[in-house]
């Protein structure tokens, strides 16, 4: 269920790589059960600002709460904020020694203690749940990559995330495999999942996003209610690159 309070706060986040200043003074809000949809060209800082929610990315100026704590300051630890806020890549990352369901049991194990036999009754759970339930046995070069990014998805879910972030999650695959991927996401945005989910499928920000967050040279330009968005509510800069991308 969406709650109008705040999970996530990103406020004047600054950030340079070198010389490049890819993150200029974001700043963000994201409700517990909302779905936001990070849109912009490449080379915008989508990618980037997802990786400072995550601490993958330290900040030079300004600040990130989450659940009411900021996870910016000092002696923040990263691996135990990783647990409350699981990452989905555009490359999978699974380990291609083990099987599916070994991929999905690996980190309840050894980070939260979790029995063989809990962990292995949950990855079937959430293997039938990323609509793959035959795929416990088989290895990642036996799946397809649409498979192996809903491996991937049921890997972070393991670990009963309060925030999900989603990097451009279907760029890798293939048009066929794009849309087993979206039904996952949209499955869990109904179900309440609170996700930030950098992708360019308009089709699934129509579909599940709350709100979507339009960024431009490293600046959040726009961001609306989808409703409002695509209702054509926005400013000329983020028009010209809906019309760029749905034409």
């Amino acid at each position: 269920m969406k709650s109008d309070k705040p999970l996530l706060e990103i406020i004047g986040v600054d950030k340079h790589f070198g010389s490049q200043h890819v993150l200029k003074n974001c700043t963000l809000s994201v409700a517990q059960g909302e779905t936001v949809v990070l849109i912009g060209p490449s080379g915008s800082g989508k990618s980037t600002l997802l990786r400072c929610v995550n601490l993958l990315e330290s900040i030079e100026g300004g600040s990130i709460f989450f659940r009411q704590g900021e996870i910016t300051k000092p002696g923040v630890e990263p691996h135990r904020l990783r647990q409350d806020i699981g990452m989905v890549f555009q490359n999978y990352e699974l380990f291609s020694h083990l099987t599916a369901a070994e991929n999905i049991m690996l980190a309840p194990m050894t980070v939260l203690g979790v029995s063989r036999a809990q962990a292995e009754a949950q990855a079937l759970e959430l293997l039938g749940k990323v609509r793959i339930p035959d795929k416990a046995d088989s290895f990642p070069d036996e799946l397809s990559g649409g498979q192996q990014q809903r491996v991937a998805i049921a890997r972070a879910l393991a670990m009963k995330p309060k925030l999900m972030l989603f990097d451009e999650p279907t760029s890798a695959l293939d048009p066929e495999m794009i849309r087993e991927v979206i039904d996952v996401m949209a499955d869990l945005s109904a179900e309440g999942m609170t996700s930030i989910v950098v992708t360019h499928e308009m089709g699934f920000a129509r579909r599940a996003a709350n709100h979507i967050v339009f960024m431009e040279n490293g600046e959040i330009i726009e961001n609306a209610p989808s409703d409002k968005f695509f209702g054509g509510e926005v400013s000329q800069r983020a028009q010209r690159f809906l019309d760029q991308i749905l034409h």
